[in-house]
C-alpha cells in the first residue's frame, strides 16, 4: 500500500466530497461524486445510503479497481488549484461501523496502490 504524505494526509482530513471512479460491466468508467473518511492506517472509507444496491457496488464486485479524486480551487486569480488521485482496489465491506446511522451498513475501503498530489505544500 502506498503511504500518504504529511501534505496529502491534512489535505484529505480537510475536504468532504470526492470522485470515485469504478469500472463497469462493458469496461467504461463511471465516476460519482463521494463522501469519504481517511483512516489512520492509510487507507479510505467509502460510504453512502443503501450503498450496497448501487452501480458502484456491482461494478466493484466485478472489478475492485478503484480511482479517488479530490481536488478544488484555491483561488480563481491567479488560477490555483490543488488535488490529489488515489489509485486503488477497493474492498467491500458489510456489518456495524462507526460512519454513523445515516450511511447504510455497506463500506468501500480503498487501499492505495498509486497517489499523485499537485498544488500540496510538500509537492516537489
Amino acid at each position: 500500500m502506498t503511504a500518504f504524505s504529511e501534505a496529502e494526509r491534512a489535505y484529505l482530513k480537510s475536504q468532504r466530497l470526492g470522485r470515485l471512479a469504478t469500472v463497469d460491466r462493458h469496461g467504461q468508467p463511471q465516476a460519482n461524486p463521494v463522501g469519504f473518511f481517511p483512516q489512520d492506517d492509510g487507507t479510505i472509507l467509502i460510504g453512502g445510503h443503501a450503498l450496497g444496491a448501487t452501480k458502484k457496488w456491482r461494478n466493484l464486485q466485478k472489478n475492485p479497481k478503484v480511482a479517488l479524486v479530490v481536488d478544488d480551487i484555491v483561488s480563481e486569480r491567479p488560477w490555483t488549484v490543488r488535488g490529489i488521485d488515489i489509485r486503488g482496489e477497493a474492498e467491500l465491506l458489510t456489518g456495524p461501523h462507526e460512519l454513523g446511522p445515516h450511511f447504510s451498513e455497506e463500506l468501500i475501503r480503498i487501499h492505495p496502490r498509486r497517489v499523485h498530489s499537485w498544488g500540496l505544500a510538500d509537492d516537489a
